[in-house]
């Protein structure tokens, strides 16, 4: 299956993009894959419950780009690092993936990279309340898509989503998920939004 990943994101380029003028407010995140030929896991994150935004939702690790970084992967790779403990260094990217925008218009790039299986990540307690991965193989059985119900400060809604031990991945985290493993994989997943066909982010 990694194999397979690899060969069809071939023809997407680790594009180096350094944000300017009003596109300064973007953010750069890595689908990291663990370097296991026949069952490849992705690292998400989880944010902690005392954060100000986005609390306890499933992310990939990344963040906002900053004047100090040279480009839009250096935002992934730091931030990555920050969050996880995950050493730039031991990051082979291999493709970056057309930018998404959040429900608030933020550019997100995404970049794919590929770890060593068994690293010891450690969530920032400042950040995040847990790391953990789940293999591809579970993405692609179509009975673990499932639709629950979320509410935040402006929705309450019935919305598409992965629910994998305790954790449900789901908003922009899903759409960039399934946008990669329709890509790579050619899953054709198609997300259907039962209260608002509104809600999912535009790419670009």
């Amino acid at each position: 299956m990694l194999k397979r990943i690899t060969e069809s994101l071939n023809a997407m380029p680790v594009d180096r993009i350094r944000p300017f003028g009003e596109q300064q407010l973007e953010a750069a995140i890595l689908i990291a894959l663990t370097r296991e030929p026949d069952n490849p896991k992705i690292i998400f994150t989880k944010r902690a419950e005392h954060l100000n935004s986005h609390r306890g939702q499933v992310a990939f690790p990344g963040g906002k780009w900053e004047p100090g970084d040279e480009d839009l992967l250096v935002t992934a790779l730091r931030e990555t690092w920050e969050e996880i403990d995950l050493p730039p260094k031991k990051v082979q990217v291999i493709a970056g993936l057309p930018v998404s925008r959040t429900r608030q218009l933020m550019g997100v790039k995404p970049y794919v990279g590929l770890i060593e299986a068994g690293l010891p990540l450690i969530a920032n307690p400042e950040e995040l309340d847990a790391v953990f991965e789940v293999p591809v193989a579970y993405f692609l059985d179509p009975r673990n898509l499932t639709v629950d119900y979320f509410v935040g400060p402006d929705y309450a809604l019935n919305m598409p989503c992965f629910i994998y031990d305790d954790y449900r991945i789901w908003g922009f985290s899903l759409v960039v998920l399934t946008d990669f493993l329709n890509l790579a994989l050619d899953a054709g997943i198609r997300l259907v939004y039962p209260d608002c066909s509104g809600l999912r982010p535009t790419s670009r």
